[in-house]
């Protein structure tokens, strides 16, 4: 049987708040399989957000085990996890997350230049062009309505061939139309670079389109239906 992509075992998360520790997430376990798509719902507050975190290292869990691609996260350092995102994940944010003095393309091209691939620019075109931005590559950040925005930012989390992608919330800053092409986008990197993808969204239609829906109320897993 393949490995998992990701492996959660009795995960925790609790931290420091004004009024002491704070229990974030509470004995999470799940596994996720190659190729998936895993879609998080729940009320705010719910756990969705960090438990995405928890999974690309950007949190490190206080409590069991958290492992990716077979390598356990909660092991790594800051450095190590830093290299491992880079080498196997693409992270799309509801703010956009685009540095703000550099192009389309040069933003675009960042993460491929710091993993050193010697076409960085050529590569960072061909997924701008992909996202419907040929026309725009040297245009700034604030030159982009929120849409162009958001389409840069995922050309930017597909452009290095990632095994994993994760959103948290990718549509929540745009419109309807804006939004809906957004999910096609996602959708359509997913099968273009074959990636397991794990999604935070409050949208039902969004959630809908994913294989596997979980559900998370105060920190635990509620509830988990099959889509697909």
């Amino acid at each position: 049987m393949a490995e998992p992509v990701f492996s959660l075992s009795d995960a925790s998360l609790s931290l420091k708040g004004n009024a002491g520790m704070v229990d974030i997430l509470k004995g999470i376990s799940l596994e996720v399989k190659k190729g998936e798509t895993l879609g998080l719902v729940g009320p705010s507050g719910s756990g969705k957000s960090s438990l995405l975190m928890l999974m690309g290292g950007l949190e490190r869990a206080t409590g069991g085990r958290v492992a990716a691609l077979g390598q356990d996260l909660t092991t790594m350092n800051e450095d190590q996890l830093a290299r491992f995102r880079r080498d196997n994940m693409g992270i799309v944010f509801q703010s956009f997350h685009l540095i703000p003095t550099m192009t389309a393309l040069e933003n675009v091209a960042t993460p491929l230049e710091l993993a050193g691939v010697p076409d960085a620019f050529d590569r960072a075109a061909e997924e701008l062009a992909a996202v419907g931005l040929a026309g725009r590559a040297g245009h700034f950040p604030s030159q982009m309505s929120g849409g162009e925005q958001q389409r840069v930012a995922l050309a930017r989390a597909a452009a290095p061939r990632p095994r994993i992608l994760l959103a948290d919330e990718p549509t929540g800053n745009l419109d309807e139309a804006n939004g809906g092409a957004i999910i096609d986008l996602l959708f359509d990197l997913r099968d273009k670079h074959g990636a397991t993808l794990v999604m935070v969204t409050h949208a039902p239609e969004l959630a809908r389109r994913c294989d596997r829906v979980i559900r998370l109320r105060d920190g635990r897993l509620e509830q988990e239906e099959a889509l697909a």
